[in-house]
């Protein structure tokens, strides 16, 4: 094995997992290590009850995201969405609507082929994912997930092109699958702006990735059931210790599957939001209990893609 080793090392990667979990000297752009998401947000709504929860529990939500993606969300919608993000200084991630899933296809809905479910089938598909992200652009949103490599690197041209804001954040969804640092690396050098890492990864694994890349990394600490369901809150000051910089992103076991969403499942959507602060504050408290000294971001802080409400344009 030593001439593979060698081989990485040589191109800048660990040689092996890095088992003595050092601690990461990376950062926010403010200096802080950690930053909170909370996933699932399907519309404004459901984005309203998240900032309630929050400030009854007395924490801070540095970004939320959404699932069922941007083509599903009325203008209206996305600019409440947009409004209510923007006065708080949250960053909003739309997700691209257009994926295989909701395609015409019957692989991505086979057991062997939900790997390629959220990735685009043919050149249209691929420009239907451009004019989802440019609406998303044109209504002040400033972040969206996607989950298709060839999107990931257009989207480095849309950037240069002026087709969607130059400060864009691209966030890769945890469906990309990319679960090495290498993998990684190349996610980050085709446009990746930060990346959501596999849910099931040990500490080392995890630690490895850390060296190879420098924009954030995205962790579930609860995960959804689709996802494995683990629930790792005890971790957390470790997550952010040799990951950062990291979104600690709190989704929730045990809940139906809402996507897509609509105004038929509005309420269950409210609750399950409701449902994923309390985790977060059950999560953060365990955090501030054994690790009180790691650093988090006040809202607003610079990286987050704050949208621009359209009469800001």
């Amino acid at each position: 094995m030593e001439k593979s080793r060698a081989l990485l090392k040589s191109l800048g990667f660990l040689e092996r997992e890095a088992y003595d979990l050092a601690d990461s000297i990376k950062r926010f752009p403010d200096g802080a290590q950690y930053r909170v998401e909370i996933p699932s947000v399907e519309g404004p709504e459901a984005l309203k009850a998240v900032f309630e929860e929050a400030d009854r529990y007395g924490i801070t939500i540095h970004r939320v995201s959404q699932g069922s993606g941007i083509m599903l969300q009325t203008d209206d919608e996305i600019s409440e969405m947009v409004q209510l993000c923007a006065s708080r200084g949250v960053e909003l991630s739309l997700f691209v609507g257009p994926r295989g899933t909701w395609d015409i296809g019957a692989q991505p809905l086979t057991p062997a082929g939900k790997a390629i479910a959220l990735r685009h089938e043919g050149i249209d598909q691929l420009v239907y994912a451009m004019e989802d992200l440019q609406r998303a652009n044109q209504l002040g949103v400033r972040g969206a997930l996607v989950a298709d490599e060839g999107l990931l690197l257009l989207t480095k041209e849309m950037k240069k092109q002026g087709l969607i804001d130059p400060n864009f954040v691209i966030k890769v969804s945890v469906q990309m699958m990319a679960a090495n640092p290498v993998s990684i690396k190349l996610m980050q050098d085709i446009g990746a702006d930060t990346y959501n890492v596999p849910t099931g990864l040990t500490l080392p694994k995890l630690a490895s990735i850390r060296p190879a890349v420098d924009i954030p990394l995205d962790l579930y600490v609860e995960v959804p059931d689709g996802f494995g369901g683990f629930i790792r809150h005890y971790e957390i000051p470790e997550f952010v210790r040799i990951l950062s910089p990291v979104y600690i992103k709190f989704g929730l076991r045990n809940h139906p599957d809402v996507y897509p969403s609509g105004k038929h499942l509005e309420q269950v959507n409210v609750a399950l939001c409701r449902e994923r602060v309390r985790r977060a504050y059950i999560g953060l408290q365990l955090l501030k209990q054994y690790a009180p000294d790691l650093k988090t971001s006040d809202l607003g802080a610079p990286g987050l893609a704050i949208p621009v409400p359209q009469n800001d344009f």
